[in-house]
């Protein structure tokens, strides 16, 4: 699972022109991408370490500040560019597969207290964000998974 995480003053997310999720102030935007090897284990995992980052102003976390994420799916993350000029889609999940993890990420940062906005899963979005910073931190389950070296 990959998360991208970027902190903003303000964000929001449109589909058909109707914003479907947005806040003002302090808070995160996070692109979430489903890999076909995650479960809901690394859906998990990834929720708790973006509710945890420090990111935010005094190097506060979401769940310290009772700030909020906006929450977008997106697939592309997991496109590979490694040859030709057009990307590979296969280590992307499918949607049924991704949703419910996806879900889940946002269910357990609920669970940890953070306010999350959402965009609509598997729709053509317009997302607008005023980047804090700029401030953006990349969060990879297969860093997490990894043993530290030195």
């Amino acid at each position: 699972m990959r998360a991208v995480c970027q902190r903003a003053r303000s964000a929001s997310v449109s589909v058909g022109g109707e914003v479907v999720g947005a806040f003002e102030g302090e808070g995160l935007v996070v692109l979430l991408g489903v890999s076909v090897d995650d479960t809901e284990a690394e859906a998990v995992q990834t929720a708790r370490k973006v509710a945890g980052l420090r990111m935010l102003d005094g190097e506060r976390s979401v769940a310290d500040a009772d700030a909020p994420v906006l929450a977008i799916s997106q697939f592309t993350l997991y496109g590979d560019v490694r040859k030709g000029r057009r990307p590979s889609w296969t280590r992307a999940a499918k949607g049924e597969a991704a949703e419910p993890l996806y879900e889940r990420f946002m269910a357990e940062l609920e669970a940890a207290g953070v306010r999350v906005e959402r965009g609509v899963f598997g729709a053509e979005m317009d997302v607008s964000l005023t980047n804090a910073g700029p401030f953006t931190l990349l969060v990879d389950t297969d860093d997490l998974a990894a043993p530290r070296r030195g």
